[in-house]
């Protein structure tokens, strides 16, 4: 349960950063939007593993021979593949659900202009 509310939460992270992200820079290519938002979710998400992942190692060597060790080693193993899916599944799952769910883009057409006949208040 802890692996999995780990792995969730820093993947929301990641796609509530690639959201803001998505709304402030419209008009810009997918994937450079994409990238940027990893980019600032990166160090982040690898303070957080890596201070767990301390954690993880200090009871592995403390707790050497006892379950303590085994809980080390199985949260390890969680903490890496937790990261790993959350920075590079991520914004794949989101790209493929964008392109092929998402709003099409299409070319604004233009406005016809109005006569004054029509736009004057009667």
């Amino acid at each position: 349960m802890t692996l999995v509310g780990y792995s969730i939460n820093d993947t929301i992270v990641v796609f509530d950063r690639i959201r803001e992200t998505v709304g402030k820079a419209q008009g810009s290519a997918l994937d450079d939007i994409l990238n940027r938002a990893i980019n600032e979710t990166l160090g982040r998400t690898l303070m957080t593993s890596l201070s767990t992942l301390a954690a993880c190692i200090c009871l592995i060597v403390f707790g050497r021979g006892t379950v303590l060790a085994e809980f080390g080693i199985i949260m390890t193993v969680g903490i890496v593949i937790g990261t790993y899916s959350s920075v590079y599944v991520a914004s794949p799952a989101f790209r493929y659900l964008r392109l092929r769910f998402g709003p099409k883009e299409t070319a604004a057409k233009p406005k016809a202009k109005r006569s004054k006949t029509e736009t004057a208040v009667v």
